[in-house]
């Protein structure tokens, strides 16, 4: 069992930046990819970043150039780093974990943090 807890979201005014944060605890040597995935409300939840413990990365093409994903395995600690957020990155934002490679389907990750919400206003 891996448990996932996220830290971060907020308020922001749109061109902001906010940094997001995910600390994995329990069997955590049996993750390969974490990620981060978002949901707006009436939307289905997408991968917007993740990476695996080899340093495989993907990011959605909403976000390419202005979010980065990293990973510190050490500390088992998953961060994403939103610059020139814009009022469509609004929606609670989920990570996630897996002990396969990365794959896009909510339903294929095995494990799940309970959320937090980041806001743009505009």
């Amino acid at each position: 069992q891996v448990q996932l807890v996220e830290s971060g979201g907020g308020l922001v005014q749109a061109g902001g930046s906010l940094l997001l944060s995910c600390a994995a605890s329990g069997r955590s040597f049996s993750i390969n990819a974490m990620g981060w995935f978002r949901q707006a409300p009436g939307n289905e939840r997408e991968l917007v970043a993740a990476k695996t413990s080899g340093g495989s990365t993907y990011y959605a093409d909403s976000v390419k150039g202005r979010f980065t994903i990293s990973r510190d395995n050490a500390k088992n600690m998953l961060y994403l780093q939103m610059n020139s957020l814009i009022p469509e990155d609004t929606a609670m934002y989920y990570c996630a974990a897996r002990r396969g490679g990365i794959t896009t389907p909510p339903k294929l990750w095995d494990s799940w943090g309970q959320g937090t919400q980041v806001t743009v206003s505009s």
